[in-house]
């Protein structure tokens, strides 16, 4: 994948959990839970909706990593190269 599907996905999955959002404004830098009207199961919800698009195990402990547009994007973009090489 590249870094633009990667983006789409995250961005398909934010709209699976806050589908009210206009997720063209989404800012990178900014949290998801400061820019949307998302809750912990909200949360919840987008991490286990990029697990089933992606196909990666996202361990609890690095979802404070997924916060954020540019958060996600340093994390998933590595592990879907190796994906990608298996």
């Amino acid at each position: 994948m590249t870094p633009n599907d990667i983006r789409a996905t995250v961005l398909r999955a934010l709209g699976g959990v806050a589908p009210e959002a206009d997720l063209k404004q989404i800012q990178p830098s900014v949290g998801f839970r400061e820019q949307l009207d998302i809750d912990s199961m909200d949360f919840l919800n987008f991490v286990i909706g990029l697990h089933k698009e992606l196909g990666v195990e996202i361990p609890e402990r690095d979802y404070p990593k997924l916060s954020t547009l540019q958060g996600c994007m340093e994390y998933l973009t590595p592990l879907q190269d190796v994906q990608h090489r298996k």
